[in-house]
């Protein structure tokens, strides 16, 4: 998938962003034109002058339809493209404040450190030749040391860089990965969060980092393969190389400009508030989360955070309750709204044969490392995008997640038997379908407990 940033001069457009999203998403082009709307929009904010660009607001959206169908993926999908900040939340996992639980002020922390970690993957990317040239050259010096007074010896010294290029020439070609190695690693502090978080308390990141300050940091020597090693001193080659003060800065600003939250199942804290259980103050949950939503400071351990330009996408199936539902307020502040369809028996025909890694690819290539070729025919793909379709009338709809519990039950055992038996070639057809699934399908209550 190709990515731009942003800050860029250059964009998606909105067709070309719902062209990109056709190939992993079948249908539901109204939702699709709702966030490539909302993507181009966040470019051209950023494009504006400081005086204006502080006024626009994200105009958060809300995806109303059944599980399946496509809500989580379109969001997802939708921050690749952009290379952002992405974070999906359920919803039911907040509680109101005085409550045992989380906050929802932790999903702002979540974002940041996602952000932080993407900047700093982009910046590794910049610096990926030097590191790995100074980790090989570690590995090297390790598996071949420098020998005592090799410079005062010109033969002795040739000889030595001529096995060290050997060695060197072996890293480079896998072939030494297993070969263990001793190398100098600083020792992991001890998991303070865990204690708190064990105990169901939110945990403030920044006392465990202020806790682990106190304590001197300390080098011990590590047994390990070279594959290990190799990861051991990337890391710390990464972190020596890189201004970790400067990618948290724009790990901010990118959070707070391009940052997108996908809160799901917001239909289960929708409808009235109060009582007890898993219920227990809904509505407080809708009003601790206006603020961010709304625009508020977050605090972090490395600074207030601005969500005035988070982008929410909400997502929720409302079989129980209605958008109105939810406290006037947090309406206000979700003003588009687009409701995706239920997928049809043509719609699982074009994601088993149309969308890149679709399910049918992935065994395809899952059977291949055992040496079976696997095909599927098309009157195969007919029969399964039929039979699933079925199966979603006859017991709860779950979309195009039937299809992979379908095509689990199918290739069980060939998944099973293969390479103890050399199957060779399968070729996966109609009749191969129906001989698998047929019973299971026609046995109502044992398609209930299996598909």
């Amino acid at each position: 998938m190709r990515i731009k940033q942003i800050g860029t001069t250059a964009m998606w457009t909105c067709p070309e962003v719902v062209e990109m999203l056709d190939r992993y998403i079948i249908g539901q082009n109204d939702a699709k034109k709702a966030v490539s709307i909302a993507l181009r929009n966040r470019w051209r904010r950023m494009q504006l002058s400081e005086d204006i660009r502080g006024e626009v607001v994200p105009n958060n959206i809300i995806l109303i339809g059944p599980t399946g169908v496509g809500k989580t993926e379109i969001a997802r999908r939708l921050s690749q493209m952009a290379n952002l900040p992405f974070l999906k939340v359920e919803a039911t996992k907040f509680t109101e404040k005085g409550y045992v639980g989380r906050d929802v002020d932790s999903m702002i922390r979540d974002l940041l450190e996602n952000s932080i970690s993407l900047v700093k993957r982009i910046a590794e990317e910049r610096h990926n030749e030097d590191i790995d040239s100074a980790v090989e050259n570690q590995l090297v010096d390790i598996l071949f040391p420098t020998l005592n007074g090799i410079d005062d010896d010109p033969e002795r010294k040739a000889r030595w860089k001529r096995s060290q290029d050997k060695i060197r020439i072996q890293l480079q070609e896998k072939v030494l990965e297993d070969r263990e190695v001793s190398i100098q690693a600083e020792q992991s502090s001890m998991p303070i969060a865990n204690i708190f978080s064990s105990a169901g308390e939110e945990f403030d990141a920044s006392f465990g980092e202020s806790i682990k300050g106190l304590f001197p940091k300390k080098k011990t020597t590590k047994k390990v393969t070279v594959a290990k090693a190799r990861r051991l001193l990337r890391e710390q080659e990464s972190n020596a190389r890189l201004d970790m003060d400067q990618i948290v800065t724009e790990a901010i600003n990118l959070v707070e400009n391009g940052g997108i939250i996908f809160l799901d199942e917001i239909d289960k804290i929708a409808g009235g508030g109060g009582g007890s259980g898993p219920n227990v103050s809904r509505e407080g949950v809708q009003r601790d989360l206006l603020p961010i939503v709304e625009g508020s400071a977050v605090s972090t351990k490395h600074g207030p955070i601005k969500t005035d330009h988070i982008l929410f996408i909400a997502a929720g199936a409302f079989h129980m309750t209605k958008p109105s539902d939810m406290i006037p307020e947090l309406q206000g502040r979700f003003p588009i709204r687009v409701e995706l369809q239920s997928l049809t028996e043509a719609d699982f025909l074009c994601i088993l044969r149309d969308t890149e890694s679709s399910l049918t690819k992935q065994y395809v290539a899952l059977l291949a490392v055992d040496g079976c070729t696997l095909t599927f025919t098309e009157d195969a793909l007919e029969e399964l995008a039929r039979l699933t379709a079925e199966l979603n009338k006859r017991m709860e709809n779950i979309g195009a997640r039937r299809l992979q519990t379908v095509l689990a039950q199918l290739l069980d055992d060939l998944l099973f038997e293969v390479p103890v038996t050399n199957t060779g070639a399968v070729t996966v057809d109609r009749e191969f379908v129906r001989t698998r699934l047929t019973d299971i399908i026609e046995d109502e209550d044992l398609s209930r407990y299996i598909l």
